[in-house]
């Protein structure tokens, strides 16, 4: 039940190294949690593990068959759900022998696992989808209902490895906390990709995956979070004290070189008095002129070396730190009401409203709202008739004037069809300089190398941050923040990163999502609940 990765590495066709010299292992029933940069490879090196992809180089030792789960679920859209569990022959055989037939090749393929459907039952039962049926099509069920199948198969073959990418990603609340359940009292070995801080804290050992290496620490995200901010304060010590040296051996050059003028000119004062025969005036020149040349060598490689290392050094710093992320203050007065619903609800049918309970809620400004109600509630639906793109089929809803900015979870704020300069450039309403951009694009962590880069091929993270660049380019902080599942997909870095901007923010906020860690830390203070 144990996994040993040694000097495994993933190099892309075009040359391309995602990872390198990958050194780990995790012991029989440990819970470990893989946490890392998007596009680090995470996601990568568990397809690696679960044996759906080949390295580059580099041996895996795994004691035990795994069970996977993957991020993205797409690809099992023209499967039943038995097909996707596994388990559509053994059911077929077992109905077959349950009918009388003597067929060696249907016992063969139940293999005397005579309590299948029971397990299915059980396994369903746990997670809720007790409605769906095993010969549905999987393209016919939700993001949350997809998981749920995939996370039931773990019930139902007792694996001892289970490996897990991004598992709540598409979890209403109530099936989060049946997730967090079953990991506590599994016993298997667990190995979890995710940006789920909830969950990351469950999990008692966290690997950080970088290009080059992979950190261990022996806790969980809040433990790794707070070695984190302490190897950032070293370094930022480190950095002061760099800037200190070059500053200081800067003044010593400047110092050494006037001396040495000084030095120079007084020689060629005193030899012209002194009646010096030209050959030594000329030796005692030369001799000048190449200690002059030596010293500066000197101190032009010493301060070659502290520029270096001074470079370094921002750049390690710059790597760890969480972005800044400063939105400018609201004009809009605490208390003026923003929208004002009555008996408010939808129907996408003439038949049947989407809520059992019309909507009757106020939002005022400085309000920190957050929807909440499980899959297929009607939470973004909601959202679409508040901001305007859907008129409610009864009920009244009065909206003030006033500016918002709406992100919702296809981040359509972003033109996938430009690139990353040209979407700065169209919210550049300052009219700011070409060189200008490309600097706010730097502090945004936008390398030069991924100007140029089509806006589709960014990560979840890389496009909310693209989001509150051009927020920044734009200069126009809306009053009202609206975000759709805004943590969906986002990286660690990308997750802090947002919460801090959201955290700062005091215009009003309107949220649906079942982040808890999020919501916690970002202040709600009122809740409107679909039923």
């Amino acid at each position: 039940m144990s996994i040993i990765l040694k000097s495994l590495s993933y190099i892309h066709s075009d040359g391309t190294t995602l990872f390198q010299n990958i050194n780990i292992s995790i012991s029989d029933g440990d819970k470990v949690s893989l946490v890392g940069d998007n596009g680090s490879g995470k996601s990568t090196l568990l397809r690696i593990i679960a044996g759906k992809q080949n390295s580059t180089s580099g041996d895996i030792d795994i004691s035990s068959s795994s069970y996977y789960v993957p991020q993205y679920l797409g690809q099992y859209d023209d499967y039943t759900v038995s097909q996707v569990l596994d388990v559509e022959n053994k059911l077929t055989a077992l109905r077959a022998i349950l009918n009388g037939s003597n067929s060696l090749s249907d016992f063969e393929s139940l293999n005397d696992d005579w309590e299948i459907e029971e397990r299915i039952q059980s396994a369903f039962e746990f997670w809720n989808i007790q409605n769906i049926d095993l010969y549905q099509q999987m393209n016919s069920l939700s993001g949350g209902e997809k998981t749920k199948i995939l996370l039931a198969g773990i019930q139902i073959h007792s694996p001892e490895i289970i490996l897990l990418d991004e598992p709540s990603n598409h979890l209403d609340s109530e099936s989060r906390k049946i997730l967090y359940r079953f990991i506590k009292s599994s016993r298997s070995t667990i190995l979890v990709v995710s940006h789920d801080i909830m969950l990351l804290n469950m999990l008692k050992h966290t690997f950080v995956l970088k290009r080059n290496t992979i950190e261990a620490y022996g806790g969980n995200y809040d433990f790794y979070k707070l070695q984190n901010e302490q190897k950032i304060h070293a370094l930022q010590t480190q950095l002061s004290n760099a800037e200190k040296a070059l500053k200081k051996a800067r003044q010593k050059a400047c110092e050494i070189a006037e001396q040495r003028q000084k030095s120079e000119i007084k020689s060629k004062k005193t030899g012209q008095k002194g009646g010096t025969p030209r050959i030594v005036a000329n030796t005692l020149k030369s001799k000048a002129e190449q200690s002059t040349a030596k010293l500066k060598s000197i101190h032009s490689e010493k301060l070659n070396e502290l520029s270096d290392n001074l470079r370094q050094l921002r750049i390690q710093v710059q790597n760890e730190q969480t972005l800044k992320i400063n939105l400018k203050e609201t004009d809009l007065h605490n208390g003026k009401i923003l929208f004002d619903a009555k008996k408010l609800n939808f129907s996408f049918t003439a038949k049947k409203p989407l809520w059992e309970l019309p909507l009757t809620f106020q939002i005022r400004s400085g309000d920190r709202v957050r929807i909440d109600g499980n899959n297929g509630s009607g939470k973004s639906t909601l959202i679409k008739i508040i901001t305007g793109e859907l008129s409610p089929t009864s009920g009244n809803l009065y909206s003030a004037s006033f500016k918002y900015l709406y992100i919702d979870q296809e981040y359509s704020m972003v033109d996938f069809h430009i690139s990353v300069f040209e979407q700065v450039q169209k919210f550049n309403e300052r009219l700011l300089q070409e060189h200008e951009l490309k600097t706010i694009l730097h502090r945004y962590q936008f390398s030069s190398d991924t100007w140029n880069r089509p806006c589709s091929q960014l990560s979840g993270g890389e496009k909310m941050k693209l989001i509150l660049c051009c927020l920044n380019i734009c200069n126009n902080t809306p009053d009202m923040l609206i975000l759709d599942e805004p943590t969906n997909n986002l990286d660690i870095h990308s997750l802090e990163m947002l919460l801090s901007s959201v955290k700062e923010f005091n215009g009003s906020l309107l949220i649906v999502s079942h982040d808890q860690y999020f919501i916690d830390e970002i202040g709600i203070n009122k809740t409107i609940n679909l039923l």
